[in-house]
């Protein structure tokens, strides 16, 4: 069966995001077709592109050419200066692209960086950021943010918060879904039929037996064993700063960490130019780079791709595992 191309929402026009994506159609070409959603005038100057009225044309289209679904923006776009007027359709293109992988035209969605307060500035976006949108979009309550590369994959229980607010916001049910949905994402979308899962603790060398916390004793082991029962095969809690050694990481499929630095240092430090951000616990697939908009070199031609050539293969790679699985639907375990 012929794949179906991936959706790439353009992200904030002001930003590097049309500069990646006419990159990664440099690199990819029909090797791995993927359609860009966005104003063909934010393209770089001289990008060859067609507009296409389909997805499903995309396959045809890509070999020469980057695939456009044209969708009009109300302003040019000024390299580092995102339009207020233009935040209405970078939402718009978000929607798009997801109701055309939910309508089985598209086999996963990518998303470009938007900038937040340039949404929340311009159209009154209310969520705080892509992963929350589509997750209202999907009609679910809980999803997990992973971030992936070729050596280590990590998910943070709690996101983007402060760290004086992270004791209080891990709580058992949190971890315990956060846990369970990742489980079943390492089955579905990434083949692994027994995933191992390290599981961090929250405070130095894991508490070290209470003296340097209660975190774990008290939340952390107790939900470990519950989900232990249920046969998940889990280590920990596991004193973080033993967790990334190469020989360490060999011994799990992903590392569940209790706040975003915990889990983003070591990824980044191993691969910081590829990382992938991935949404679990979405009935489609979403994967995003793993960098913001980078205002301060958009329109110079110095943006990197890997990170956005990187997620568009991950999503390549977790569409055809679902497919050769039959899992195309959301089949978290709670």
């Amino acid at each position: 069966m012929t794949d179906l191309p991936i959706a790439l929402s353009c992200g904030e026009p002001a930003g590097i995001g049309p500069e990646i994506a006419a990159r990664a159609w440099e690199a990819l070409g029909a090797r791995l077709p993927f359609f860009w959603i966005g104003d063909p005038r934010h393209l770089p100057e001289g990008t060859p592109h067609a507009e296409i009225h389909a997805p499903e044309e995309a396959l045809h289209v890509s070999a020469t050419a980057l695939p456009v679904l044209a969708l009009p923006f109300p302003a040019p776009a000024t390299p580092g200066r995102p339009a207020p007027e233009n935040a209405a359709a970078v939402i718009e293109a978000i929607a798009r692209g997801v109701e055309l992988v939910q309508a089985g035209h598209a086999a996963a969605i990518c998303t470009a960086p938007i900038h937040k307060k340039a949404l929340q500035d311009g159209a009154g976006f209310a969520h705080p950021g892509h992963t929350e949108y589509l997750a209202h979009l999907a009609g679910v309550d809980r999803v997990v943010m992973m971030l992936a590369c070729d050596a280590l994959r990590v998910v943070p229980v709690t996101i983007h918060i402060p760290l004086a607010e992270v004791p209080a916001a891990l709580t058992a049910e949190l971890l315990s879904d956060t846990i369970r949905i990742t489980h079943a994402a390492l089955i579905r979308d990434f083949g692994i039929e027994t995933p191992r899962l390290a599981v961090a603790g929250l405070n130095p060398h894991a508490g070290e037996g209470g003296a340097m916390g209660r975190e774990e004793i008290a939340l952390i082991a107790p939900v470990l064993d519950l989900l232990r029962a249920d046969g998940l095969a889990l280590a920990g809690p596991l004193s973080a700063d033993t967790m990334f050694h190469a020989g360490a990481r060999r011994g799990y499929d992903a590392a569940i960490c209790m706040y975003h630095d915990q889990a983003l240092i070591p990824i980044k430090t191993l691969d910081f130019a590829r990382g992938v951000n991935v949404t679990l616990g979405l009935p489609f697939i979403r994967t995003s780079p793993d960098h913001g908009t980078a205002f301060d070199i958009a329109g110079q031609g110095r943006a990197d791709a890997s990170s956005l050539i990187a997620a568009l293969e991950t999503a390549r790679r977790m569409a055809r595992t679902r497919a050769a699985t039959g899992t195309l639907s959301d089949t978290q375990s709670r």
